[in-house]
């Protein structure tokens, strides 16, 4: 019998001379993959049906609330201005804005970015999560390759996006709405497949970089989120700059318009090569590790750290300061169209009752308070992600030998919860801030700046309800978690669509942001405030009552 090390380029034999059988790079990748749609359920077809079941519904609304060609024509021009080509898509859906046209126009940018926030958490947890909790380095000691993780996470999220694409393409036809053609469904779902597939092979290589999930997800956001802007910033300027962005060219196929294939073959062909460099990059780096070597720190650590309160602040500083930057600029660009709302949107007769019914003296105060509501439901994710954190550490087994010590249950989670109270409030000022310092330099009015920041800061008791639900979900329903996103996925469909599809007005009040005083067009009523703040009380100690009974999972 002869042995050689397992040394790269050396074969091995067995006790009985013979050589096992070769293993190549993404070997096993199959088994994974079964492995991976296991768990993954629930989840993932809970993400395809919810999309999906929002895409049709929308498609059946508009044919239902905008009934004939005035009704369309009419919304077509309001959606000429550059703040909602901002948010929608490029101007040349609006030639003809038949149903189809409106669908592609009011609703692919939106659920493109959904469809790459699907596939970026999918890829991170079954890659760059397995290697942190140490999983990954136990089934590669098995017959497994070295890109059989990766492989079967991006086949895992291109069955979910392909699924999704399959749905519509067969459902958008067979709601009988006018306009929505085969061949128009077909290449709208094939659209969202597209960008789930590009962001998916983003996130291969981000994961890469970093031997953390969560920064891993954020840089994978970031990349999202800089597409999402460029394309933004190119549609209000009806300028070059969209095609700069895999998400413009993506909303440029024209679905029920033009129906242009082509300009998914420069998304497919930059997915290859992405993926193809994530692939090339994991084989530059150790399992558990990222290309970049974690920062050694100090030989001690700061005496806040030995509190509940230090160490969950230190843990989610990086989540604070992202949403911070990222609320501060979104603020600034609703901000900056603050001084020309008047003139932007005076003879959009349907916005402007949209606007009248928020009341305020002016156009520009009835579309602060819109827009704010908007900004507000975005920095809610924020309080949702924050309070996801105690999950993490505690199916990582990092929270046993905290609670070993002196620190209590309640402290430990208390916390969390204190530093999500305290970022959500943060985020929102940041929000403040940029859309005061931006008003007040796009109107001329330094008075602006204190009041759209109280304005912003208004909504920090819904947010804190947004917290209170999370932790009471998390105390009881561990792994029910993602019932947290209820509250900051209903305020977005009322917030977003409630306005287009004209949902009944009472809708908006269910939500915790529907019952914040729209300032600065409205007058101030600290009632509502006050009762969000009693009930986000409530919520808290709900949760803090249910982690104190329950067992810790670390399954």
């Amino acid at each position: 019998m002869t042995t050689t090390a397992a040394t790269p380029g050396t074969r091995r034999t067995t006790a009985a001379g013979h050589r096992p059988a070769a293993r190549g790079p993404f070997a096993g990748t199959g088994a994974l993959l079964r492995f991976d749609l296991r768990r993954d359920r629930v989840r993932l077809p809970a993400w395809v049906l919810g999309l999906g079941l929002l895409t049709l519904g929308t498609a059946n609304s508009l044919h239902t609330v905008y009934p004939t060609a005035a009704d369309r024509a009419s919304i077509g021009h309001a959606s000429a201005n550059p703040a909602v080509l901002a948010m929608t898509g490029p101007r040349h859906y609006l030639a003809d804005y038949t149903w189809g046209a409106m669908l592609g126009h009011r609703m692919l940018g939106l659920t493109v970015v959904l469809v790459a926030l699907m596939s970026i958490l999918t890829v991170t947890r079954h890659t760059r999560a397995e290697e942190e909790t140490g999983r990954a380095e136990l089934v590669r000691s098995a017959a497994v390759g070295r890109h059989a993780h990766l492989a079967a996470a991006l086949a895992t999220a291109a069955a979910a996006d392909l699924a999704l694409g399959l749905l519509l393409a067969a459902g958008l036809p067979g709601l009988g709405v006018p306009g929505l053609t085969t061949g128009g469904a077909l290449l709208y779902g094939a659209a969202l497949a597209t960008a789930g597939l590009l962001f998916a092979a983003a996130t291969a290589v981000t994961a890469q970089a970093t031997a953390h999930t969560r920064t891993a997800s954020g840089l994978a956001l970031a990349v999202l989120g800089a597409a999402y802007a460029v394309r933004a910033a190119g549609d209000a300027a009806d300028s070059a700059l969209a095609w700069a962005s895999p998400i413009g060219w993506l909303q440029r196929t024209y679905p029920f318009v033009d129906d242009r294939w082509w300009p998914l073959l420069p998304a497919l062909a930059l997915t290859a090569a992405v993926a193809a460099a994530g692939f090339g990059l994991s084989t530059r780096r150790d399992v558990g590790a990222g290309l970049r070597a974690t920062r050694p720190g100090p030989p001690t650590g700061s005496a806040a750290l030995g509190t509940p309160l230090g160490l969950a602040l230190r843990l989610h500083r990086g989540l604070i300061g992202g949403f911070a930057t990222a609320l501060l600029l979104l603020g600034a660009m609703y901000g900056s169209l603050l001084g020309n709302a008047d003139s932007m949107l005076k003879d959009v007769d349907q916005i402007r009752e949209a606007l009248a019914r928020l009341g305020g003296h002016s156009l520009a105060d009835s579309f602060a308070a819109l827009t704010m509501l908007v900004v507000a439901v975005v920095g809610a994710v924020y309080a949702v992600l924050a309070m996801l954190r105690p999950r993490a550490e505690e199916t990582a087994g990092r929270v046993e030998p905290v609670l070993a010590t002196a620190v209590s249950r309640a402290g430990w989670l208390g916390g969390h919860i204190a530093a999500a109270l305290i970022g959500s409030t943060a985020v929102l000022l940041a929000a403040g801030a940029g859309f005061g310092i931006a008003g007040a330099a796009s109107t001329g009015d330094g008075g602006e700046f204190l009041r759209l920041a109280g304005a912003a800061l208004a909504f920090a008791p819904a947010q804190w309800v947004t917290v209170g639900f999370a932790a009471a979900v998390y105390g009881w329903l561990p792994r029910a978690t993602a019932l947290a996103w209820l509250l900051p996925a209903y305020g977005f469909v009322i917030g977003y669509l409630g306005p287009l599809l004209r949902f009944p007005e009472g809708l908006d009040r269910l939500s915790p942001f529907g019952q914040v005083p729209r300032l600065p067009a409205a007058a101030m009523d600290w009632t509502p405030l006050a009762v969000l703040t009693l009930v986000a009380a409530a919520l808290i100690a709900l949760g803090l009552a249910g982690f104190r009974r329950r067992d810790l999972d670390t399954g």
